[in-house]
């Protein structure tokens, strides 16, 4: 005959196996649905806060992310201290660009972006880069699937990992955490709202509606009159080197500044500002990479330069000894000190 205490046993054993069954999924459960949740979504749109921690200033902007299955991309970034400015990121069946509809200027990249690197404003992205972790980690709370995983960040390896939080009820993203290699939060991405399978226009996509949509309309063009005087800046990160030369080039219609600096790594700094926008021209194709510098500024990145738009000033950095990851460095940190 079985002694009571060993049917208690038996019976508290079976309701825990019961509470197993109908309780918390596994991770594999959830990256499945994961995967099934990327692949039957016909698009979405996404309001994003993302606050950046570099070192230097903290940083906010806003990303708004449209998603047209099946290559079509719209993102939309912004500082939150200049709401008239900012750039797009569009991809659409001609290629990729860069937008800044401030300055009437666009960039074509011959690139595999966003493929080719973490992006974490964007739901495929986080999805691909958790199910190529084969050392993924796993949990929950009360509302969120939680993974922490690796970064593809090809130009930086000082943001080796991300924690990712999806929805419980509709496995959306909520919240994505950028560590460095002591764990600390460097970047955080928030997701304010998310919309699956919105409807799209097919101007939604297309270069010139996306330019005459977003410019300003106090912009000047060319003709129309002046822009405001050029404001010289400098960078805060300069990997040690100091600043020896500085030389104003007056031009034809604005400003150009060049500013050379020596030390064990030399650069060249060069910022240039028109009095007047000229007329929309056909994209300028580009030999490089996509690099998000915060700020609302999205640069072209190659193997010894980055250049990029913020504020109606075009920046361009030029170094045959940084590497890649010390030029991102340095430009982020050039919106962070103005030299009188």
């Amino acid at each position: 005959m079985i002694k009571k205490s060993r049917l208690w046993m038996i019976f508290v054993f079976g309701i825990v196996l019961v509470l197993a069954a109908c309780g918390e999924k596994s991770q594999e459960d959830v990256v499945k649905k994961l995967g099934e949740n990327v692949k039957d979504l016909t698009g979405y749109k996404a309001n994003v806060e993302m606050k950046m921690n570099t070192g230097q200033e903290e940083q906010m902007f806003k990303i708004d992310v449209w998603h047209k299955k099946e290559d079509f991309y719209r993102v939309s970034l912004s500082s939150n201290k200049d709401d008239k400015g900012g750039q797009i990121i569009l991809k659409n069946k001609d290629g990729v660009f860069v937008l800044t509809p401030e300055l009437k200027k666009s960039f074509k990249f011959q690139s595999e972006w966003p493929e080719n690197s973490s992006q974490p404003y964007l739901y495929q992205s986080l999805v691909e880069d958790i199910a190529g972790d084969e050392e993924a980690e796993f949990t929950t709370d009360e509302n969120h699937y939680i993974f922490t995983a690796r970064t593809n960040y090809q130009s930086n390896n000082s943001l080796p990992y991300q924690e990712i939080y999806f929805d419980k009820e509709n496995y959306t993203p909520t919240l994505v955490k950028i560590l460095d290699t002591d764990g600390n939060t460097v970047v955080e991405v928030k997701f304010n709202s998310f919309e699956l399978d919105p409807s799209f226009k097919d101007k939604d996509f297309e270069i010139d509606q996306n330019m005459a949509s977003t410019t300003p309309e106090d912009v000047p063009t060319s003709g129309d009159g002046v822009t405001d005087e050029l404001q010289v800046m400098a960078p805060i990160e300069t990997i040690g080197a100091e600043l020896t030369d500085r030389m104003e080039v007056d031009l034809e219609n604005g400003k150009r500044i060049i500013s050379t600096f020596t030390g064990e790594k030399n650069f060249t700094l060069v910022q240039e500002k028109k009095n007047v926008v000229e007329t929309l021209s056909s994209p300028v194709e580009v030999n490089g990479d996509i690099v998000n510098l915060g700020f609302g500024a999205v640069g072209a990145l190659s193997d010894n330069a980055v250049e990029w738009d913020y504020n109606g000033m075009n920046f361009y950095l030029a170094s045959d000894e940084l590497t890649r990851e010390e030029l991102i460095e340095v430009a982020q940190s050039v919106q962070g000190q103005e030299v009188k």
